[in-house]
């Protein structure tokens, strides 16, 4: 048992130290590409209250190398499409989806990476607040409207539409443009909307007493 605690030890002064060298992986890029993306990512540190420190440095530059990653992900898929588009026929339809789906799978294994790096600085509910700053906080904004539009809903329906959202936000997390952000969220508002219409609600409704609601509060929708 002593033994094993002192290996614990061990690899955790380990992890730490490596935890202070994370590098800005810039080289190769246009300045001003670099400097756009740092504008990104420092405003991660800003909502966690720790620019201007060492941890917030640390923070920015995972979540700004997450950015690079996602762009050279993707900068492969359309080199891989464009080549494929001198193709005809099964042969190009075969090349284009080759290079999704490996755009799908380099993805899946770098996304929980991410996240395993922010661990070495974050807690969990500081990693949630990442996510929602990398999301433009849909998440948060949405379960409240779907609060304030359904006062009535249940716990467990509540539990779920957050689920949902939270799984949207993870798919969310890795897309290529706002516009491709938007539209995660949006299927799965469209899942959420069948669940309720499902459990028995009128949304249309619903929709309209809301906005009632909202402009007896002098609020607009």
């Amino acid at each position: 048992m002593k033994h094993l605690l002192s290996f614990i030890v061990m690899l955790l002064t380990v992890i730490s130290g490596h935890a202070q060298t994370i590098t800005l992986n810039s080289e190769g890029r246009a300045a001003d590409y670099v400097q756009s993306i740092l504008g990104r990512a420092a405003k991660v540190a800003k909502t966690l209250q720790i620019e201007g420190t060492g941890k917030g440095t640390q923070v920015t530059h995972i979540v700004a190398n997450r950015y690079f990653e996602l762009n050279d992900i993707y900068a492969e898929r359309d080199s891989l499409k464009k080549q494929a588009s001198a193709l005809t026929g099964d042969a190009k339809k075969k090349a284009q989806d080759e290079a999704e789906n490996l755009k799908d799978k380099k993805l899946y294994r770098t996304h929980f990476g991410f996240i395993a790096q922010l661990a070495l600085f974050l807690n969990d509910t500081e990693i949630e607040t990442v996510k929602d700053v990398m999301t433009y906080n849909v998440v948060n904004v949405t379960y409240k409207a779907q609060l304030d539009m359904i006062p009535t809903l249940k716990e467990e329906e509540k539990v779920q539409i957050l689920a949902w959202l939270k799984e949207a936000r993870e798919y969310a997390i890795d897309a290529e443009s706002s516009k491709k952000k938007h539209e995660t969220f949006g299927k799965y508002k469209g899942r959420i909307n069948n669940y309720l219409s499902k459990r028995g609600y009128n949304l249309t409704k619903e929709r309209e007493e809301w906005k009632k609601r909202v402009e007896a509060r002098g609020e607009r929708l």
